[in-house]
């Protein structure tokens, strides 16, 4: 007999309706095709067909067979009204990497085992399918899913407009597109999803205006609309509507109109403000100071215009911040704004009746007071003159008196040998005062943290290696009888420059305080001997981590998790340079070989600040701090052809971490940093030099990866072969590398700040 076929439990009223028939016509069609009476059939089909008994049996046998047929294809699919709606979703793609969705299946009763879909009680509550090369239109059969809280389909290639049926699930949550091809309009209809946190419809092609029914969807944290075509002006009471925002993000588009006075109400801003690239016009309000000090607030590339307002937020703004807006004045720009004087402000500047007579009857007393003026800055001019002279002498007398040679190879024995075999290291200047004696009492030690208890003359006397040495000073490992290592720089030879002027610069950078950058424990300066004393990093460097060294017997290459480990504490000590320390600095000489890794693999930014230092030495060029460095790593003596090899590959490349326009601006910019960053992530990756030889053609990193990606190559041809198994990190791998290219982009306006990176790094896992 054959096997009843029931239909599953869990489907819509109308395929239930259509069980229980099937499950009928079984029962009644069964008996009538059965060779054998049963007792559902006591009668007997010559009762009703007589002679052609055996012709309609075999009829009904064959109706019964396509009935069979039938109900059994009826019910393969079986899957629900979600399932189709995504299996809708599916036909509408014109292409999507094979494998990717390969277990969306009819077959099933619900889709909430398949890939990127997660459910509670049968009903479809996400749907996540990031940067998996899904491409084609984005189809309306998503506003059928009618329970899904979120919705992420970033970085594909998606297009078409947003269907406004999409907006008809009003429990959804978060909605992220980003990274598309999409376009048209946003609907006015997104004003119902009164649940939305996140929207993110970032880097697509919308455009037209930002709907202002977006104010009604108040509980809105993070709000990103950057890289569109967007235009006009923002949403009147934006800033009143959507006080739970976060974080806003409208960069990169058409808008335009005036800074809404309410934008100082969203107090809950936590990460960034950033209106950038806009067309923004008018004053920047001052009622933007209120917001909290922890947000970043960028206004850069825009027309505003007047004073930059000095309070609140906005003092802590480094230029950065304003930059591209050639109507700004005031700090922290360079352009000041026009003054006015006293009891003026009611007159034209044009008025010129009173305020001639004024300069008139004043012309004298000024012309006396300027000859008085001129006489004085003469007399102090040549007595200037005459110290410097005074001081030339005295400087060449004084090194004859305590010139001597320092060996720089003082290689296991202690500091007090090494610094006693110079007689010019008893020369020392106390109180910015240079003076001669013969004894170690007149120097200026200074300990900058001041939570560490270091003893010089335990420090003089402690075992001490050479580490490495560069156009910067030597730097020597140096064990205490306690135990404890640190290590020591010693900065060059020449220069009898006084104190104040080196304490001046050393205490800027004895401020910078991150586990990510190297602290600075304290100094010792005398008028030819600067020693810097920081903490020990034992696990050597980036570079020597990333290409190996000399002398290992075997190398084991980072892992992934590893490597972005290092990628996010690296990012994070860039933005505390550049955002977060006492003054917006900028490194300027970032490279893998002066990142160096503690004990847990974690990235230490070091040589933040030494250039300057360097240059208050005589015999330091204004480009030292741009050499070769082998710093606070144990490497093999300086005149092997292992280092001297290694010594030539890293310095030919250093010029490939700075920055283009480093070669024809003088003043540094924090992008050249955040271009150094991107080409060491694409270092990395693909574990190769920054610069690549091709037959006779030479190119860098950079060309080599965008290459690679218009010659359509494989993500495993771009990656340090250790990598290429990791490829459940595949889509963390990507997103890293699409961020890596876009800092060492070669027009410095289209490079993130590191607090956008960071903030964009925060959210792989």
């Amino acid at each position: 007999m054959p096997t009843l076929h029931t239909c599953p439990s869990r489907i819509s009223k109308n395929k239930l309706v259509l069980c229980h028939l099937s499950l009928s016509l079984h029962l009644f069609l069964l008996p009538l095709i059965s060779p054998h009476k049963t007792q559902f059939a006591p009668w007997h089909f010559d009762i009703f067909f007589g002679k052609n008994f055996a012709f309609a049996k075999m009829v009904l046998q064959v109706l019964y067979l396509v009935f069979l047929l039938c109900n059994s294809l009826a019910f393969i699919s079986c899957v629900n009204e979600e399932g189709l709606a995504l299996l809708s979703f599916k036909e509408s793609l014109t292409h999507y990497p094979e494998g990717s969705l390969s277990n969306w299946n009819s077959s099933d009763q619900t889709p909430c085992s398949w890939t990127g879909v997660t459910c509670r009680q049968d009903k479809v509550v996400s749907l996540s399918i990031p940067s998996r090369n899904l491409s084609g239109i984005f189809s309306r059969a998503l506003g059928n899913l009618s329970a899904i809280r979120h919705l992420n389909l970033r970085s594909n290639e998606l297009f078409g407009s947003l269907p406004y049926e999409l907006f008809n699930a009003k429990e959804l949550q978060s909605l992220v597109l980003s990274g598309n091809s999409l376009s048209g309009s946003v609907p006015a209809e997104i004003g119902k999803l009164s649940y939305l946190q996140t929207l993110d419809l970032s880097q697509n092609s919308f455009n037209g205006s930002i709907p202002s029914s977006i104010v009604q969807c108040k509980r809105l944290k993070m709000l990103v609309f950057g890289e569109n075509h967007f235009s006009g002006s923002l949403p009147d009471s934006i800033g009143t509507s959507l006080v739970s925002l976060q974080k806003l993000n409208i960069s990169f588009n058409n808008l335009s109109g005036s800074i809404p006075e309410d934008m100082s109400n969203l107090s809950s801003l936590r990460a960034t403000l950033d209106m950038s690239h806009n067309f923004f016009n008018g004053s920047i309000p001052a009622s933007l100071g209120a917001l909290p000090e922890t947000v970043y607030i960028d206004l850069s590339y825009n027309n505003l215009s007047g004073p930059i307002p000095q309070n609140g937020a906005l003092i802590n703004l480094g230029p950065t911040a304003f930059v591209g807006n050639p109507l700004l004045c005031g700090l922290p720009s360079k352009i000041s704004c026009p003054s006015s004087s006293p009891g003026s402000n009611s007159q034209s500047l044009f008025d010129n009746q009173p305020q001639n007579t004024c300069r008139s009857s004043g012309m004298n007393g000024k012309h006396s007071n300027s000859s008085s003026g001129i006489f004085v800055i003469t007399v102090i001019a040549g007595v200037m003159i005459g110290i410097c002279i005074a001081g030339l002498l005295f400087s060449n007398w004084y090194k004859k008196v305590c010139a001597c040679k320092v060996s720089e190879h003082f290689v296991g024995c202690n500091f007090e040998q090494k610094f006693m075999a110079r007689k010019d290291f008893s020369c020392f200047a106390k109180d910015g005062l240079e003076t001669l004696s013969e004894n170690l009492e007149h120097y200026h030690f200074v300990q900058v943290d001041l939570q560490v208890n270091l003893d010089l003359e335990k420090l003089l006397k402690a075992s001490a290696f050479l580490l490495g040495k560069s156009g910067i000073g030597i730097v020597y490992k140096v064990v205490l009888e306690d135990g404890r290592t640190l290590a020591v720089r010693r900065l060059g030879d020449g220069g009898s420059q006084r104190f104040r002027e080196f304490q001046t610069a050393i205490e800027a950078i004895g401020k910078i305080r991150h586990q990510n950058i190297v602290t600075l424990l304290a100094y010792c300066w005398s008028v030819d001997e600067k020693l810097l004393i920081y903490d020990y990093i034992p696990n050597g460097d980036l570079a020597s981590a990333i290409h190996g060294k000399s002398g290992m017997v075997s190398f084991t290459p980072l892992s992934w998790p590893v490597r972005l480990r290092i990628i996010k504490g690296l990012a994070k000590g860039l933005a505390y340079i550049h955002e977060f320390s006492p003054r917006k600095y900028v490194h300027g000489n970032l490279r893998p070989s002066n990142i160096l890794l503690g004990q847990n693999m974690e990235p230490h930014i070091s040589d933040f600040g030494l250039g300057r230092l360097a240059n208050l030495t005589e015999e330091s060029s204004s480009s030292s701090s741009f050499q070769l460095e082998q710093i606070m790593t144990e490497t093999p003596p300086q005149n092997s052809p292992y280092v001297q090899r290694v010594a030539s590959s890293l310095a030919a490349a250093g010029a490939f971490y700075k920055a283009p326009e480093a070669s024809k601006v003088t003043k540094p910019s924090q992008k050249w940093d955040v271009y150094s960053f991107g080409v060491i992530i694409l270092e990395m990756i693909s574990a190769k030099m920054p610069f690549k030889r091709i037959g006779s053609l030479e190119m860098d990193l950079i060309q080599w990866f965008q290459l690679s990606i218009d010659e359509r190559k494989p993500l495993v041809d771009l990656l340090d072969p250790f990598l290429a198994p990791d490829v459940d990190m595949e889509e963390e791998i990507v997103a890293v590398l699409k961020m890596a290219l876009a800092c060492a982009h070669k027009a410095p306006e289209r490079r993130p700040s590191m607090r956008f990176v960071c903030d964009n790094l925060a959210r792989l896992a």
